[in-house]
């Protein structure tokens, strides 16, 4: 993928960025606000893990990951990027040769989305910034998240894919390693 590419996907990563901070806090509704956080960025870290490769999905995940660890979660440095990145370069190692259908994706972003969740409550519960059990954790954050993540990820299914192949297709002799 050329530079053209890579700034196109970095922009859209921005914009999902903007999207997932200023937008969508007016989208959900009061009563579910604190309990559903989207995950936009990771989801397209997913895609990028799916039909670019795991460098590119590392690179994409500690980098807007850092980005929401400081504009975010400013008490606690690294967990985003650390999460986004070992998921999405794991994903990329797992399903690097397999040709990845609508199915494959959305149980990917699923189970993705979940251990994503589960590896930032873990940290936070090492750190002590919570005191809530898994459980609770659970129904009130991670399953109504997952869901908005699992929906947001069908509706931008078809373009994101597009975007990742027409860059490899652009690019073929861009196998990593």
């Amino acid at each position: 993928m050329g530079d053209k590419g890579i700034n196109r996907l970095i922009l859209v990563m921005l914009l999902l960025f903007i999207v997932e901070g200023a937008i969508m806090p007016w989208l959900i509704p009061v009563e579910l606000t604190g309990r559903i956080v989207p995950h936009f960025m990771f989801v397209f870290v997913v895609f990028a893990a799916l039909y670019s490769g795991r460098h590119r999905a590392l690179f994409f995940g500690i980098s807007f990951g850092f980005l929401q660890d400081i504009v975010y979660f400013g008490h606690l440095m690294g967990v985003n990027a650390f999460s986004m990145g070992l998921i999405g370069y794991y994903t990329g190692v797992l399903l690097e040769r397999r040709r990845s259908t609508l199915l494959t994706a959305l149980s990917v972003v699923g189970l993705g989305s979940i251990l994503y969740d589960t590896i930032v409550y873990f940290v936070n519960m090492v750190f002590r910034i919570t005191k809530e059990t898994y459980a609770w954790a659970l129904m009130e954050h991670i399953l109504p998240s997952l869901f908005l993540q699992l929906v947001f990820a069908l509706a931008v299914y078809v373009p994101a894919r597009r975007l990742f192949e027409s860059h490899l297709k652009l690019n073929p002799d861009s196998d990593e390693e």
